[in-house]
């Protein structure tokens, strides 16, 4: 049997947040029938999974006895990473104890600041305290590999408030940390505040907050291996890689992509439609996997670059950027600077015609 990638999209909130615009719904009363409909559809694709990724949404409002009910029925590699999102307003000590009895052994906090004036500006649930706390925790009962998200240039961060949460994020036993940042999404909350979007820092600013962030994030152990990913040595999340590398995974639950065989897919954004459903109702988005996809997503892991031996023509495209300091030649790659990470966009373009 082939093992890939699975990733579980958990569609439950307790509110949204003012930023987010994945897909998730508030009525708790149907995670049952939603559990039930996962393992259905897992049992029918047949196929086996060396990571699972369980994102949501909020995926720590599932039970413990419901995140092991899906687990079981998976045939999962004895060595699989099994990743789970969590925010930290809804895990008590007992619950990171029994979701990692149930299989759970890589927790992801959704942290994005431990200032509590940008955390409330972003509408989350938790404070500063129970961030450390629950962080400190998920340690205390056993989990070796924990990663939290951090937002960069959110509305009325400053410079000094960003150097706070990095000194936090060095104190607590993370071995990874997702820094980006921060996207206005049409139709959110966020989007529709004027005095929100008025305090949030201008290009400049932002660019600085990054660099710095690389920076300080470098200082404290955690080496950048893709433009928003920084992993201590041997954490990198082998889940995101596989996106990264365009490798298969299969994707499970209303709103979650695929990529099998060649094409990527979606599921609807229906909640009802995929727990009535037999098997989940898919999308063919296109084909996946050509040479300029691959350079593009190779481009974007820092640490591994685009091999020169398989894009030729990318050297003598890069010249200049090479020069500027944008892009650096090691080891028969190339590889985004921090800064060329700002312009990732415009150099993948450059470079792949």
């Amino acid at each position: 049997m082939k093992n890939i990638g699975l990733y579980i999209h958990v569609p439950f909130c307790v509110r949204k947040c003012r930023y987010c615009d994945f897909y998730s719904v508030t009525d708790l009363s149907l995670t049952d029938l939603y559990t039930a409909a996962v393992i259905r559809n897992i049992k029918a694709y047949g196929y086996g999974f060396d990571t699972v990724y369980f994102g949501g949404g909020t995926p720590s409002l599932l039970t413990p006895k419901q995140i092991g009910a899906i687990l079981s029925a998976a045939e999962i590699a004895p060595d699989a990473e099994i990743s789970m999102e969590c925010n930290p307003n809804s895990v008590s000590e007992n619950y990171l104890r029994e979701v990692r009895l149930a299989g759970v052994n890589r927790l992801s906090f959704g942290v994005q600041s431990f200032d509590d004036n940008e955390l409330k500006m972003l509408g989350r649930l938790h404070d500063s305290v129970q961030a450390v706390a629950a962080i400190e925790t998920a340690k205390k009962v056993g989990f070796d590999n924990i990663s939290a998200d951090l937002m960069l240039a959110v509305s009325g961060q400053t410079f000094e408030s960003l150097r706070r949460s990095l000194s936090t994020v060095a104190k607590l036993p993370l071995t990874h940390i997702s820094a980006y940042m921060l996207k206005v999404e049409e139709g959110t909350p966020l989007a529709a505040d004027e005095d929100l979007l008025a305090k949030i820092p201008d290009e400049d600013d932002t660019a600085d907050m990054y660099l710095e962030a690389v920076k300080k994030l470098g200082n404290a152990g955690f080496e950048q291996y893709e433009i928003s990913n920084f992993a201590r040595d041997g954490f990198e999340c082998r889940h995101n890689l596989k996106y990264w590398r365009c490798e298969e995974y299969l994707g499970v639950g209303p709103a979650a992509h695929g990529f099998i065989d060649g094409a990527r897919f979606a599921c609807p954004k229906d909640l009802n439609k995929f727990i009535s459903s037999e098997i989940q109702e898919t999308v063919t988005l296109d084909e996946g996997g050509s040479a300029e996809e691959k350079a593009m997503l190779a481009l974007r892991l820092v640490k591994e670059g685009l091999p020169l031996d398989e894009y030729p023509d990318a050297e003598k495209r890069g010249e200049i950027l090479i020069k500027s300091g944008l892009l650096k030649k090691e080891n028969g790659t190339l590889r985004l600077t921090p800064e060329g990470c700002l312009v990732s966009n415009q150099i993948i373009c450059r470079l792949i015609g």
